[in-house]
């Protein structure tokens, strides 16, 4: 990997395809909610390294114009994050999650525990422990916690105080549960659909109302409270998360909802799922 750490920048996007510099290199990948004309010219667009086409699957291909390694850091919202081009696209980051692992800062400092559910690569995570946090990292795929963690080894200035847990979530959620565990902020960021280590199934529609009140025993009554649930799955706008949450929280509480969006050099924003902050005080 290159010693010198580069940032990531959103160039451009339009015509279904967004345009990113990820450090060193230049990547096309879709961006099926960009129903817009391009800002930058055709010529900026075609100095891409690489390109990704998905299929109807939702697999895909990556098209190299030049040679890339099979892995590089890049710099975003704080944190040195090691970049994989998968099959399916992804590099190993949501950069719209950049504003959530800010907004941690302002929720949750030194001695109280914070739970990461669907935790991905480990950033959510790794900005919760840079608070003083205790954070429970929490994936089903072996392969992405291990990627969290070689993603702490680049950042030194995050303690290390993240417990890494490869799971079902709703497993997992249920032994806490019985042991006892108590959280004073929790996060999720559910898929549509998924499988546990052991082919479990998750589907958003009939697992996430649980899933929430089961978050809802998990909080720390002694503390203030917050939850972060992000999403991207057709039909789940912010009203129903909002309402689902609500209905798992019955007490009271305050939301901040929005949009979640990644800033272009050219001064606009793609818009990238939703989110609901539901916060106890």
């Amino acid at each position: 990997m290159s010693r010198e750490i580069l940032p990531y920048r959103l160039l451009d996007s339009g015509n279904l395809k967004k345009l990113e510099q990820v450090g060193p290199y230049r990547l096309v990948r879709p961006a099926l909610n960009a129903f817009w004309a391009p800002s930058l010219s055709e010529d900026e667009w075609l100095a891409a390294d690489a390109v990704f086409s998905r299929n109807s699957d939702g697999s895909g291909n990556w098209k190299y114009k030049s040679r890339i390694p099979q892995s590089w850091l890049a710099e975003w919202g704080g944190f040195n994050l090691i970049m994989k081009p998968t099959g399916f696209g992804h590099l190993g980051f949501f950069a719209e999650q950049y504003s959530n692992w800010e907004f941690f800062k302002s929720r949750i400092g030194k001695g109280e525990k914070a739970l990461n559910l669907f935790g991905y690569s480990g950033i959510g995570s790794m900005a919760m422990a840079a608070t003083g946090a205790s954070a429970c990292h929490l994936d089903a795929a072996q392969g992405m916690v291990d990627w969290g963690r070689e993603n702490l080894t680049h950042n030194p200035h995050v303690p290390p105080t993240i417990r890494w847990i490869v799971d079902d979530v709703k497993k997992f959620v249920q032994r806490e549960l019985r042991r006892e565990n108590r959280y004073s902020l929790i996060a999720l960021d559910p898929p549509s659909f998924g499988r546990g280590n052991k082919g479990e199934v998750w589907k958003i529609e009939t697992d996430l109302p649980k899933l929430l009140a089961d978050c809802a025993s998990l909080r720390d009554r002694d503390v203030r409270f917050t939850l972060v649930l992000s999403c991207h799955s057709p039909g789940f706008s912010l009203l129903v998360l909002e309402r689902m949450i609500r209905e798992a929280f019955p007490g009271k509480g305050s939301f901040e909802s929005f949009e979640m969006t990644i800033p272009e050099s050219t001064g606009r924003v793609l818009p990238a799922g939703v989110c609901v902050r539901y916060m106890i005080d």
